[in-house]
């Protein structure tokens, strides 16, 4: 099997946080940072540590490092994960992610993005089979999608082919190590940041995961600096928007 591991099943959000992206975002360099800023400043903080009580790093992220002696690419966003299912094609995957990626509710239903990949993957005969795997703390967050399995394949019946819903599962973890599977039976790892959806606090762990694990780059995770001075806070104390900072990646 393949094996994709988001980093925001793990870099997630604690219940009734109401800016978390979990509700729903796009992916932008805007996303990826400014919308990051944002939320430190309107907590009142000028680092990433502003950020702690509502965005943790859950537990389970520690088993990626059993895979160190399967083959490992990272990659900014999932939407890089066609070049990866293109180096395996027809493997069965398992996705650990807070999200199925495998319908978006808007844009372009034909481009690979990250809310899609999966679904064309399965579509495009990629994928044979596909298995979300929701982590454990979704159980206590309603608006996620691991909540409420039912409802969740409810959404997903009006948007796939009955071909592609008849080839995933999802399901969600009963602890932070349900659900992985051996070494031995994973041909290739995936590993994404999803800077969108994950807290910049937690980029030093993400990069030490998957440089400790040789995760080869089909493209650069990204280090997001603070906002950090104080010129830049009394700057948001008088517009609604942080200042302006120069994305590093352009948008998938």
């Amino acid at each position: 099997m393949l094996l994709s591991i988001d980093w925001d099943a793990f870099s997630g959000t604690r219940e009734l946080v109401f800016d978390a992206p979990i509700w729903g975002t796009r992916d932008r360099p805007h996303d990826r940072l400014d919308a990051w800023w944002t939320r430190t400043l309107k907590r009142g903080g000028s680092t990433w540590a502003a950020l702690d009580a509502d965005y943790p790093l859950y537990p389970g992220w520690e088993a990626i490092g059993t895979y160190v002696d399967v083959p490992a690419f990272v990659a900014l966003s999932h939407a890089d994960a066609w070049t990866w299912l293109q180096q395996f094609p027809g493997e069965d995957v398992l996705n650990i992610d807070s999200h199925h990626d495998l319908a978006s509710f808007s844009g372009d239903p034909r481009r690979v993005r990250p809310g899609n990949w999966a679904g064309l993957g399965l579509e495009a005969g990629l994928i044979r089979t596909y298995t979300c795997l929701y982590p454990t703390w979704h159980e206590h967050l309603p608006v996620a999608e691991g909540f409420d399995l039912d409802r969740t394949r409810a959404e997903l019946g009006a948007l796939l082919l009955p071909d592609v819903c008849a080839r995933t599962t999802l399901r969600r973890q009963a602890t932070p190590l349900d659900g992985w599977p051996e070494a031995r039976d994973v041909q290739a790892l995936l590993l994404v940041q999803s800077p969108a959806w994950t807290n910049p606090a937690h980029d030093p762990v993400f990069m030490e995961v998957a440089w400790g694990v040789g995760a080869a780059p089909i493209t650069e995770p990204l280090s997001r600096p603070a906002p950090c001075t104080a010129g830049q806070v009394r700057a948001y104390n008088h517009v609604t928007t942080p200042p302006a900072h120069a994305p590093q990646e352009t948008p998938t």
